[in-house]
């Protein structure tokens, strides 16, 4: 009976912890990462702008090759929207362009499994010089306490995900 006190005793201390740790935490997160290529600003937006060129570059998409993908409106078009099912990592959801403004493009991102959400994310392509650019690729995130101790760990992994969108992105452009 001390053993088992002593394990709830134990248990509770540890759930009183991160309740209490969930207070200092943000609701809202933002990651970004910016990556520069060696292409022509203007190349790189056409080319992001397009939701089906994200199967040649995007990790989200490379974790199911057989993941389902159907799209709406014209592609590259504010309205434009993928929708996509697939497995457990990959998940179902859509995605719909609601910006485009020649240097930035903005999504709204509806998650339904493994989890339901609404997010915003985009990218920000701007010019360094007339054969270069940066590409920013950034995610808003946001949970209402106390599922904002989870913020950490998700930007943690999206911030890995986004170092390799970005990789794949540059190589895919400059060996085009």
């Amino acid at each position: 009976m001390k053993i088992l006190k002593k394990l709830l005793l134990g248990i509770s201390i540890i759930i009183a912890g991160l309740l209490i740790a969930a207070i200092f935490i943000p609701n809202e997160y933002k990651i970004t990462h910016t990556v520069t290529i060696q292409k022509p600003q203007k190349e790189v937006y056409d080319y992001v702008k397009m939701l089906g060129n994200q199967k040649e570059w995007s990790t989200f998409m490379e974790a199911d090759p057989n993941v389902k993908i159907t799209y709406s409106g014209k592609d590259g078009a504010v309205g434009a929207t993928q929708y996509w099912k697939g497995n457990d990592d990959v998940g179902e959801g859509s995605q719909k362009i609601i910006r485009l403004d020649g240097e930035r493009i903005d999504v709204e991102l509806h998650f339904i499994k493994p989890f339901e959400g609404i997010n915003r994310a985009g990218s920000i392509i701007k010019p360094i010089n007339s054969s270069s650019c940066t590409h920013t690729e950034v995610f808003y995130g946001s949970e209402s306490y106390p599922k904002n101790l989870l913020n950490i760990p998700m930007k943690m992994m999206l911030e890995e995900y986004f170092i390799k969108n970005g990789n794949n992105l540059k190589k895919r452009l400059e060996n085009k």
